[in-house]
């Protein structure tokens, strides 16, 4: 490990958060690799799209900001994200990618260029396949040199498995199972869903107050002020960007991210383009709600080094089955389940069922579930349901 990657991972370590997490890796790096701007956000892990949150350092307005992700999603670019999220190094510089030739890339063309950037350093922080953050550093005098490029791509994993362990939950697990009150009590009416229009040009046209309520609760960041008067945060414009991008063909894959509130809960934005008249593209329609237990399965599996089986025993411990009932359900043995449990117990850092249900639901799952009701049987007795 050379000096410098040392004291880039040394200054993430200590960091509490992942924008701190950006804030000091940034000015560590800054000291090894000169540039004049930088732009860190975290990513979703599945989909690849920016998510809060976002440190935008010496670069202009939220809609110079939307601009540049626009490029990035819908023009054809050098090096593009999904493209470095795939590759065997994960960064990348702009002029040695293009043999000098920077104005092969779009972006750089009707963006960088005009802003006086002579080159771009771009990686995706990831674990394995899965990105967790995007960095583009850039530099108004020189090329990034070969060395330069190296050392982001060394810190890549590093950084993504300590972004990685932020999407865990942050408060104390408490010792044995959830005491019913506290169950019920986090168990409350998710809200409804808010809608959010986009028209043809990508000008947000309609939008509906439960959208005006989640949008409140999403971190600061770089936002775009809409037609209808509300700022729109980034995230936001990227999903909606990325539903226009897979209905023309440019773009596979699900326009969704997951972002997390200032509350510390999770939402997750799903984007589709609609069909207009004659099969034409029509507006883009964006969900943005409360995140179910299946939006969160992949996220919470990821954040605790969770296997496949893993994360199938957990929500089937989180619903009340049995150990025998498990092995059914999975077509293994008894046995195998209780070595799963243990291995799961070591990774969550618990030590028995009800902490692990409570670790992983009490702030992720939680709060998405129907809270539980008694219904009557034919019989005059009473049972425990859910509302659907």
């Amino acid at each position: 490990m050379t000096e410098a990657r040392r004291a880039v991972l040394s200054a993430a370590e200590r960091a509490p958060d992942a924008y701190e997490l950006f804030s000091r890796a940034s000015a560590r790096l800054r000291r090894h690799v000169p540039f004049q701007a930088a732009v860190w956000t975290a990513a979703d892990p599945e989909t690849g799209l920016i998510t809060a949150p976002m440190l935008v350092e010496n670069l202009g307005s939220g809609e110079g900001c939307a601009a540049y992700w626009e490029s990035e999603i819908l023009e054809e670019n050098v090096v593009p994200f999904r493209e470095l999220a795939r590759a065997s190094v994960p960064a990348a510089g702009l002029r040695e990618a293009t043999g000098g030739l920077p104005c092969r890339s779009a972006r750089f063309r009707r963006l960088l260029r005009g802003q006086g950037v002579h080159d771009e350093l771009r990686a995706v922080l990831r674990v394995g396949d899965r990105p967790w953050g995007l960095v583009s550093l850039f530099r108004a005098d020189d090329a990034f040199r070969a060395e330069e490029i190296a050392l982001l791509a060394g810190v890549s994993g590093p950084l993504a498995a300590r972004l990685r362990g932020f999407a865990r939950p942050s408060g104390a697990v408490p010792s044995g199972a959830l005491p019913s009150g506290a169950a019920h009590a986090a168990r409350t009416d998710p809200p409804a869903p808010g809608l959010i229009l986009f028209d043809g040009t990508g000008e947000a046209m309609s939008v509906n107050d439960e959208a005006r309520h989640h949008l409140a609760l999403l971190p600061d960041g770089p936002s775009f002020l809409s037609p209808l008067g509300l700022r729109l945060p980034i995230w936001v414009i990227g999903t909606a960007l990325q539903a226009r991008a897979v209905a023309d063909g440019r773009e596979h894959g699900n326009a969704r991210v997951r972002l997390r509130t200032t509350e510390g809960h999770w939402l997750v934005c799903h984007a589709s383009c609609l069909t207009g008249p004659g099969g034409s593209p029509g507006p883009v329609a964006l969900v943005i709600e409360p995140a179910a237990p299946a939006d969160l399965a992949v996220l919470v599996a990821e954040a605790y080094g969770l296997t496949a089986r893993e994360l199938e025993i957990t929500q089937l411990v989180a619903r009340g089955i049995a150990t025998a009932g498990i092995a059914k359900t999975l077509v293994i043995s008894p046995h195998t389940v209780r070595d799963h449990l243990k291995a799961l117990f070591a990774k969550m850092g618990v030590s028995s069922r009800g902490e692990l249900v409570a670790r992983l639901f009490t702030e992720h799952y939680w709060p998405a579930m129907p809270e539980p009701v008694r219904v009557r049987r034919p019989d005059g007795t009473t049972a425990r349901a859910r509302r659907s």
